[in-house]
């Protein structure tokens, strides 16, 4: 039930990005379902193997090449989803940032096992 309950939350985290930045677009709360199912897949199997691949560079920029990692990220998710439209890198950066933050905050909201 967790579950279920942090995957609408993502959505709703999406949909809120799209309102705050109008280069990040979604179709729908049904595009926006999709594509918090896409990102949680790509953050749990793809995200894992990039970071260690990248982790030279991680090191040498201090942590900051990981922001660049999960932009990336986010702006794959909108290349492979048809109603999910991210409008560039810089677009990418900010919403995958504003995604990760307010998801966080949602989620926190859940009450129960943390973790």
């Amino acid at each position: 039930m967790r579950l279920l309950l942090l995957w609408i939350l993502n959505a709703v985290a999406l949909l809120m990005v799209t309102w705050l930045l109008p280069s990040i677009q979604l179709a729908g709360f049904g595009s926006a379902l999709a594509a918090a199912l896409v990102l949680g897949f790509i953050n749990t199997l793809v995200r894992p193997v990039l970071a260690i691949l990248t982790l030279p560079i991680t090191v040498l920029t201090l942590g900051i090449f990981y922001l660049v990692l999960n932009a990336l990220l986010f702006w794959l998710a909108g290349a492979l989803l048809p109603g999910f439209h991210v409008g560039g890198f810089i677009s990418a950066l900010f919403g995958a940032i504003l995604y990760g933050v307010i998801a966080w905050m949602l989620s926190a909201l859940i009450p129960g096992k943390k973790g």
